[in-house]
This record gives structure tokens, sequence and C-alpha cells, in this order.
């Protein structure tokens, strides 16, 4: 499903944004949708706690500004309401919206975190972005950009070009993070918007990295709308 966003264009819902990153090998965070509480509970049992609940609805492009996000759940009770007070922002803010149900996410801790997109150019066409992520992401622009397809290496260079880059290796006590899995996710979401022509635009904000890997948090794809 998609949620509508004008005459020409739709945004896919996250659980259908996920399956198709996942088609492409490009990991997200574990997660499960849930259609009732007891649905909440067992699926927050199997991926761990703590958890993050989101709305997923066709009627709500921006879940954050009708408290559709909770985040810090790390046990039943506290699901339980959590889930409860989802619901009821959601009623509140947006009434009549159609609610397929709430997405049920682990909750990961992590210190560096990067913006990954694709865009597709006027110009250039298929084009991949990765960035500086959280709070200063807008205020330092530390962004590059290349243009699909994309090899490992040159993934590689995005990277070590960000005036960033100094923080993706051994910093304040942590070590490096794999920067050939930032790579391949460079690398995967090229080869994502070259496969699918109707795909006009991915974010993939934040993307967290560790020395273990990385993994995206949350994603906004944009496509055309069926014909």
């Amino acid at each position: 499903m998609s949620v509508e966003m004008g005459q020409r264009t739709r945004m896919l819902l996250e659980p259908d944004a996920a399956t198709l990153l996942a088609s492409y090998a490009i990991p997200y965070v574990e997660h499960g949708m849930a259609a009732t509480v007891e649905d909440a509970v067992e699926t927050a049992a199997r991926i761990g706690y703590p958890v993050v609940l989101k709305i997923v609805s066709p009627d709500i492009v921006h879940k954050t500004e009708v408290g559709g996000v909770v985040v810090g759940l790390d046990a039943e009770p506290a699901l339980r309401a959590g889930f409860e007070e989802l619901l009821r922002r959601v009623a509140a803010g947006c009434p009549g919206a159609q609610i397929d149900g709430v997405l049920v996410a682990r909750q990961i801790s992590f210190r560096r975190e990067l913006i990954v997109g694709g865009i597709r150019d006027a110009t250039f066409g298929a084009t991949v972005m990765v960035g500086l992520g959280g709070v200063f992401a807008e205020a330092l622009e530390d962004v590059a950009f290349r243009v699909a397809p994309l090899r490992l290496r040159v993934g590689l260079d995005m990277l070590r070009e960000l005036r960033a880059a100094s923080v993706l290796a051994e910093f304040r006590g942590e070590a490096a993070v794999d920067l050939e899995a930032l790579a391949g996710v460079l690398v995967r979401v090229g080869d994502l918007m070259l496969a699918q022509a109707d795909i006009r635009e991915i974010d993939l904000n934040p993307v967290v990295a560790s020395a273990d890997g990385c993994v995206a948090l949350d994603a906004r794809i944009i496509a055309e709308k069926e014909a």
C-alpha cells in the first residue's frame, strides 16, 4: 500500500518500504506489524525490548505530527500503555484516518548515524547520496553524491570525502564503523533506483553504524502512482 502524495506520486507505507529494501539486501531494523495490543506484545517478545511503536496509515504522511510514534517502551506494561496511548493520540490528531496497524520495531541505541538517499535527478538520473545524520545534518550540509550504478570502492570514496568522516573511524572509545557495510548499502540503493523505474526518491534516515555493520531505522520511499 501507499500514502497519496500528489497527482503523480505516492509514498510507500513503512512495512512495504522495508520489504522493498530487504529485497535488495538493504538492512532494516527488526520489526513486525500488530493489529492488536496482543499482537504487539507477541512481536516485542520476539524481537526484544526496548521497542518503538509507529502508526501505519495511508492517510498519515507525518506520523510524529499526530502523535503516531512512541519510543522507549522497555517492558510489557509500558508497551500496553504505549499502544493504547498511540491509538488515542492518532484518533484525536487525525480523526477518521484508516489505520492499517501499528509497526513494532526494536529500539537501537546508537551514537553514529547517517542519511542515505536515492534521487531520480532530471539531468543525471538515478543518483545516490550519503551524509552526516543527526541534529546537525541540515546545518552542516555534509553530503556526497554519485550517479548509479556504484561500485564498492565508489561508495567508500563517498564516505571518506565527508567532512565528518573522522567520526566513522575509531572515535571516543568506540571502534571504527564497518565502512564496507555502509558502502554496500550505497551500492544497493543505487541498484534499487536503477531497477525500479517508478521509484522517485529514497530517504533512509537514520542509518546507524557500528563495527558490527549498519541498519536503517526509518524509511521514506516515494514512487510514481500506478496507472
